[in-house]
């Protein structure tokens, strides 16, 4: 496959699993923030926006302008409409690849961008729409287009992505002095009937943790995300020999799986923001490993802010 057009898709994967996650994050967050004296909202907003790997660009940052960061600027990826713009034009240099009914369901998707109020309301409304047409761009995904190498490099952009957003979602967890109910963050994950159906018991934070971290059946862990990622690696590249030698991007992502999947702890609570840096360490590396490797050349559209 030609390396722009692998490039592309591993691209639309990661910005649309990027709008899912920021408007999921936005979601939790936006009734509180609204809640919230102006003084509070001006600092909260700002660590928000440096958990979503960005910077205020001005001294009185708060909720419109955190709004329009993170839901409805075109001009960085970091938003949720510029993501899904980028998206749609990385599906547009595929277009022999994608399927129609794909790329259909993004360009529609884009138009639909500015048919939203931009005020707390709408700003609700706006990422339910969102996390309804990343959806649809999901099952188009894996229901219309062959699962050979083209859907594979869609698959781990995605994967890599979730499993960064998941991160980012929980390092959101103490944003606020009083910090964010777990079942609050289960929701905003998607995990919390899930964690209920497995739990069937009483249960406190670290379970919640666990289950976000390192639940091996619940897609939107970090756990499954990076085994997906992995199992899209060893896809593409299946000449690994006996003797274990692995690429760059296989080994980052495994190490990273791993020592989630293994580590035990009884303090997880208090190490929680050392695993989040680690995975989001993690993803960035892999998909630098992965741009040398597949597409000869660096990783030009990586977070504004990511961990180094």
């Amino acid at each position: 496959m030609l390396s722009r057009i692998a490039e592309s898709l591993f691209w639309i994967g990661r910005y649309v699993e990027r709008a899912d996650g920021t408007a999921r994050i936005l979601d939790v967050h936006l009734e509180r923030l609204n809640h919230l004296p102006p003084e509070d909202q001006h600092s909260v907003a700002k660590e928000l926006l440096a958990v979503m790997g960005s910077r205020p660009d001005r001294e009185d940052f708060g909720l419109p302008e955190l709004l329009h960061a993170l839901a409805y600027d075109r001009t960085h990826a970091t938003s949720i409409a510029g993501s899904l713009g980028a998206a749609r034009e990385n599906a547009r240099r595929a277009r022999e690849t994608v399927s129609s009914s794909l790329w259909e369901c993004l360009n529609t998707t884009y138009y639909g961008l500015s048919q939203h109020r931009k005020d707390v309301v709408g700003t609700y409304r706006f990422c339910h729409w969102v996390l309804e047409r990343t959806a649809m761009v999901g099952g188009l995904t894996d229901t219309t287009m062959s699962h050979d190498e083209s859907w594979l490099f869609l698959v781990l952009g995605r994967s890599l992505e979730r499993a960064d957003m998941t991160a980012r979602m929980l390092s959101t967890r103490e944003v606020h002095t009083a910090g964010m109910s777990w079942v609050n963050m289960l929701r905003c994950a998607g995990a919390y009937e899930s964690f209920l159906r497995t739990r069937r018991a009483a249960f406190d934070d670290r379970h919640a943790a666990e289950f976000l971290l390192m639940d091996r059946l619940f897609p939107r862990s970090i756990v499954y995300a990076l085994r997906d990622a992995d199992d899209s690696l060893a896809k593409l590249d299946p000449s690994d020999t006996r003797l274990g030698l692995i690429n760059d991007a296989r080994r980052i992502v495994g190490q990273a799986r791993t020592f989630l999947e293994f580590h035990r702890t009884d303090d997880l609570m208090n190490e929680l923001p050392e695993h989040m840096e680690r995975v989001q360490r993690a993803v960035a590396q892999a998909s630098d490993a992965i741009s040398r490797k597949y597409f000869n050349q660096a990783d030009e559209q990586a977070w504004v802010g990511e961990v180094s």
